[in-house]
């Protein structure tokens, strides 16, 4: 059986997602991916020259190297959501040589995980395919369940193992908030000092960000705030939820509650009610995309692969660089996953999707 094209996998969709070509932040504002993005986006910047080799590394790896793009495998749920009910679909994955095999096979330009697990199989494989040490979890263990990244890893030893990068994530807007900023600042830091990229997944968690049934931890200008936010940590790549919806600041300052600051033409002349122009606005608070977004890959069920294009081609069409794609992936059979990660890439490699 053929694979379906990305207009097949649209639907209904495909002529406003493909054809959108009226955003209100224009591209030519925008510092956009190219074969050429380390030299262009970092050159001129404050990064050691060893970041700027681990960086292309990244890029120059898997069916996307040499793009500008990116796809990444990241597996720590093991850790985040239990190793049982994150595996149970597929228990090969207890094992990490199967994470680091499905990431090369896959044709991703690198791979996300645990310290345990990128640890237990650094010899074999560091020099095969770029290694990214995710530093921090949130775990569930502790009773009764707590959300709080906290470190599990020391940057020296994403050094010691031959890792290009390092990852963590900060619960932007969560009472912890503040404590994650500083920890991870400090990392990115370090990890700059010893010649390594960084990647910050910029997450919005705070049970108040849900109003009138809307959550808005994937608003547009809340997810845009944290990517903003992430740039100033000096993050290379910001990781971020695609955004659902959009007015958050504005529900979050309705009644007698007050919250953050908002200028109405965040929403009038910066983005629009359409996925294109809500994602642009994600990648506008990078730096206008200095600092490069990646958007989550996922879908449910049997719409898999169709959200999955969709999120890429809204990705890209946004000026974002990439997407990653964990659980989709390696909850199956691995040349279900391996069909998933290159459905994916085939999107950025499609010149027929342009940026908007």
């Amino acid at each position: 059986m053929s694979q379906p094209t990305i207009e097949e996998y649209l639907g209904d969709e495909a002529d406003s997602l493909l054809g959108f070509s009226d955003p209100k932040i224009s591209k030519d504002r925008l510092h956009l991916p190219g074969p050429d993005w380390v030299d262009r986006a970092f050159g001129p910047s404050d990064r050691p020259i060893p970041v700027l080799r681990s960086l292309q590394q990244l890029y120059d790896h898997g069916r996307l190297g040499g793009t500008g793009y990116l796809s990444i495998l990241p597996i720590d749920q093991g850790i985040e959501h239990s190793g049982g009910a994150s595996f149970a679909k597929n228990p090969d994955y207890f094992d990490p040589e199967n994470i680091i095999e499905l990431a090369i096979e896959g044709g991703c330009n690198g791979v996300a995980t645990t310290y345990g697990a990128l640890g237990m199989v650094a010899r074999k494989y560091a020099h095969k395919i770029p290694f990214i040490l995710k530093i921090n979890h949130n775990e569930l263990l502790t009773y009764p369940n707590t959300y709080d990244q906290v470190m599990f890893a020391r940057v020296e030893e994403a050094w010691n193992m031959g890792c290009v990068a390092i990852g963590a994530t900060i619960y932007f807007g969560s009472d912890e908030s503040s404590r994650q900023i500083q920890e991870v600042s400090q990392a990115f830091a370090m990890a700059h000092e010893l010649g390594l990229g960084t990647i910050l997944w910029c997450y919005v968690r705070n049970e108040a960000f849900t109003i009138e049934g809307t959550n808005h931890e994937t608003s547009a200008d809340l997810t845009g705030q944290a990517n903003h936010l992430g740039a100033t940590l000096e993050a290379d790549i910001l990781k971020q939820k695609q955004p659902t919806t959009n007015g958050g600041f504005t529900a979050l300052n309705s009644g007698d509650s007050s919250y953050g600051k908002l200028d109405e033409r965040m929403y009038s002349d910066l983005s629009s009610d359409l996925p294109i122009d809500l994602t642009r606005y994600q990648v506008a608070n990078g730096y206008m995309g200095r600092a490069g977004l990646i958007n989550s890959g996922g879908g449910s069920g049997a719409n898999d692969f169709a959200q999955a294009v969709r999120t890429a081609v809204v990705n890209k069409r946004a000026g974002g660089m990439g997407l990653i794609s964990g659980r989709k992936a390696f909850q199956r059979e691995r040349s279900e996953g391996i069909r998933l990660l290159n459905t994916i890439q085939d999107v950025y490699l499609d010149d027929a999707v342009t940026v908007a």
